[in-house]
């Protein structure tokens, strides 16, 4: 039991080592510009979504 255990140990760590050497990491460059397109888009999106927000208040005071 304990030697069928270990195999499939060592079959799952050598299949996982196979699949890492498959992976392509970003460039440095890359993720700064990912990175950058993200926090531009959550400050827009805050943004609107404040404006959003301030509107309905105003309408729903004016109908109330």
């Amino acid at each position: 039991m304990f030697r069928r255990r270990w195999s499939s140990i060592v079959e799952f760590l050598t299949e996982v080592r196979g699949e890492l050497k498959k992976v392509s990491f970003p460039s440095r460059k890359e993720t700064v510009g990912a990175t950058t397109v993200v926090l531009i888009f959550c400050f827009i999106m805050s943004l609107y979504l404040s404006f959003v927000d301030t509107f309905l208040v105003w309408l729903i005071a004016r109908i109330i």
